[in-house]
């Protein structure tokens, strides 16, 4: 996957230093070469001498070395690679980067470079959620740096929660997506799509909440094969189980109402595609403390109302403002092409992707699904198919509608 390929490994300081090891091994095993830059913190973890046997390349630490320096040394080191990795990439070394500052090796070569840069965090979770890491991870995004976690779990230090650097292997796998990307055709390149998925939330108390069985699974298989094609894909996500897709920019929200705030302030968009199982209803009045179920005492009563209908209303949209494209999702649990007919027509989209969820059907949460597909043009019956497959081929299908 990696022939050819050369990678500028930086290792800064941190516990997971050592990790940066085994991640030089996988790169070699998959045909690519790693140079490795230590920060004089990742010497105290690592030692330049392992490093350097494992890559067969000299680990470099010092920005003021005679012999390199003489011949430009950072800015060769930073334009020869076909991709720089961080790994792990601190809190520190993050911030510097936000920052353009360059005061050593690592920091210097990051600024000089017009190669793409893949970044793997790892830190105290305190650390990564305070807000000035928040506020430079949101900056390198936008600079154009790719993340690869970080993962969930216990700290050297004894606590838990986000921050561990993602394992080797799944940074291999960033790794290898990243040119498997960069070698693929780019059809939807400046083209601007809004993905929703996963089911909304709707709080009954600070505890409770209304909400359904939806997993994200297409919608996180459909935004991935959208960004693949070079499409700026926005993806707006209730809290679902699958992992959120590569290569989108994550917009995560809770209830329904926030949902359509988030797909509101992402257009104008190319295309819109509504995969997302939004709650019908939410409770009027929510509840602040939790509700107490007290002996003898009758159930509460909920009182509810509507949510908004958010692909009634981006379809409706006047011709400036509506997507040239609006694609819908319809989960039935039977009499599917006549319900699947009749919302089309309601909602005003182009395209509806229907599908029977009915109790046994393995659908909600699974890998597979059977879809029938309905335009203006009529229905088509794409028959039972892996939720990727059907996002492959609703990807195909967008990039035709959408192309020049």
């Amino acid at each position: 996957m990696l022939a050819g390929k050369h990678i500028l490994l930086i290792v800064s300081g941190g516990i997971a230093a050592y990790k940066a090891i085994e991640l030089i091994r996988l790169i070699q095993k998959a045909g690519g070469t790693a140079q490795a830059i230590l920060t004089e913190s990742a010497t105290h973890f690592v030692s330049p001498l392992t490093v350097s046997a494992i890559s067969g390349r000299p680990a470099l630490t010092a920005l003021f070395d005679l012999t390199r320096e003489t011949e430009i040394g950072h800015i060769e080191l930073s334009r020869s690679a076909d991709l720089i990795v961080i790994a792990p990439a601190t809190a520190n070394l993050l911030a510097k980067m936000a920052a353009g500052q360059a005061d050593d090796l690592a920091s210097t070569c990051l600024l000089a470079t017009d190669t793409d840069i893949l970044a793997a965090p790892a830190m105290n979770v305190r650390m990564w959620q305070a807000a000035s890491t928040r506020r430079n991870i949101e900056t390198l995004k936008a600079d154009g740096v790719r993340f690869v976690g970080p993962d969930e779990g216990e700290m050297a230090c004894g606590e838990y929660g986000p921050g561990r650097l993602a394992e080797p292997a799944t940074i291999l796998a960033a790794i290898e997506d990243y040119f498997a990307n960069q070698a693929a055709p780019q059809p939807l390149a400046g083209r601007k799509i809004i993905v929703t998925s996963g089911p909304t939330r709707e709080p009954i108390d600070p505890v409770r909440y209304i909400s359904n069985a939806s997993s994200g699974k297409q919608g996180t298989a459909i935004a991935e094969a959208l960004a693949a094609r070079g499409a700026e894909v926005i993806f707006v996500t209730g809290p679902a189980e699958s992992a959120a897709p590569k290569g989108c920019r994550i917009v995560a929200v809770d209830t329904a109402l926030e949902m359509q705030r988030a797909v509101e302030d992402s257009l104008p968009a190319d295309g819109a595609v509504f995969c997302a199982a939004v709650g019908d209803w939410r409770v009027v009045e929510p509840a602040s403390d939790k509700i107490k179920k007290g002996e003898g005492q009758s159930p509460p009563e909920l009182r509810l109302e509507a949510n908004p209908d958010i692909l009634k209303s981006v379809a409706s949209l006047p011709g400036g403002q509506r997507p040239r494209l609006v694609v819908g999702f319809a989960a039935e649990t039977g009499d599917l092409l006549n319900r699947a007919r009749t919302k089309r027509t309601a909602k005003g989209c182009d395209w509806l992707l229907a599908n029977d969820v009915s109790p046994g059907s393995g659908i909600f949460g699974g890998d597979d699904t059977a879809i029938l597909f309905l335009s203006e043009n009529g229905e088509e019956d794409w028959g039972a198919l892996s939720k990727r497959a059907v996002a492959a081929r609703l990807a195909e299908k967008i990039t035709i509608a959408l192309g020049d």
